[in-house]
């Protein structure tokens, strides 16, 4: 009941904080001008102040400062729930993770049909489902888009732009081949927190292709196109609030965590976290909706059904015993 509270409250909102919700105050410059700002904590745990309205005392101020203020106390109620939930085993996102998405979110790049993938989608589909699993951390995160995203107006920003509005410095990354352009973001400084941008490849190699409505470019990856095909929106938490973000669906992202598995170069730790990822899904399926696993296998490309076998039975142990609908499921056909 209570995450299903959160979720609706996530999926009315249009505009979320950049951080904490903060409080409003009042200020006056130097020349005696009163006015209201907004105080709050950023993605990095540092104290800002941001201009919101003024005069005070104009009618049209006052009324934004006390919207503010509404919107204020509306988070500052939820976030008891959300730390409620964090200590019962659901996963917070990290804060900058929270404000990086949070403004891709003001933007619209999810409603539009952006998608959040990799292990922080992980952990948006696990609380969906109601699992409780191991934590997993990273500093990626991985945003992809099947085709051109169907903005209702084109932003002027670019996506790069749109990251820095989260008040998290980054900067391109450059590519080993200098004359290519950056597909990855990185905040700024002895850091490993960085964003990529990546859309399907026709084939198994790795191109750099233009993404014109975000002015950026993105990698292309095999078979990413089957795991984007479908999605939906679900909850994305942290402590500072929640935010809608779109994600895929949780039998069409095990798989594709299986077929992936084995497409890595040196398979060691990342492909034992694709496999683990995906049977944690798949056991969850298995349990709650009946045939999304074999709906999802059915639509594998061909070119990518030579990985399936393997990665199914690098999965043996973690299903077939202990999950058997699961192991059923994926070694039906």
């Amino acid at each position: 009941m209570l995450y299903s509270d959160l979720e609706s409250y996530a999926g009315q909102q249009r505009e979320v904080f950049i951080g904490t919700a903060g409080t409003v105050l009042e200020r006056a410059n130097a020349a005696g001008f009163r006015f209201y700002a907004r105080q709050y904590y950023d993605g990095e745990g540092k104290q800002r102040e941001s201009y919101l309205c003024g005069p005070v005392g104009d009618a049209q101020a006052d009324a934004r400062a006390r919207d503010m203020r509404t919107r204020i106390a509306e988070i500052k109620d939820l976030v008891p729930s959300l730390r409620l939930l964090g200590r019962e085993g659901f996963n917070l996102a990290d804060s900058r993770t929270y404000v990086t998405l949070a403004s891709l979110h003001n933007y619209g790049v999810f409603s539009a049909g952006g998608m959040l993938i990799g292990s922080h989608a992980y952990g948006v589909l696990i609380n969906q489902l109601g699992v409780r699993s191991a934590t997993y951390t990273t500093e990626d995160i991985d945003i992809a888009r099947r085709e051109a995203l169907a903005f209702e107006t084109l932003p002027e920003q670019s996506f790069l732009e749109m990251l820095r509005d989260s008040g998290i410095e980054f900067v391109a990354v450059p590519q080993l081949e200098r004359k290519l352009p950056a597909t990855s973001f990185k905040q700024r400084g002895k850091t490993r927190f960085h964003v990529d941008l990546l859309v399907p490849s026709s084939n198994e190699e790795l191109p750099v292709l233009p993404v014109p409505e975000l002015k950026a470019h993105a990698t292309g990856l095999p078979y990413l196109k089957y795991l984007l095909e479908e999605s939906q929106m679900a909850m994305l938490m942290a402590r500072e609030g929640c935010c809608n973000v779109r994600v895929p669906l949780p039998e069409r992202f095990a798989v594709h965590k299986l077929i992936v598995s084995q497409l890595r170069a040196n398979r060691g730790a990342k492909s034992e976290k694709d496999v683990f990822q995906a049977c944690v899904l798949l056991a969850a399926m298995a349990d709650k909706h009946s045939g999304a696993i074999e709906s999802a296998l059915k639509r594998v490309p061909k070119p990518a059904r030579k990985y399936l076998k393997p990665a199914i039975e690098s999965g043996r142990s973690l299903l077939e015993t202990a999950y058997p609908r699961a192991w059923d499921a994926l070694t039906a056909t």
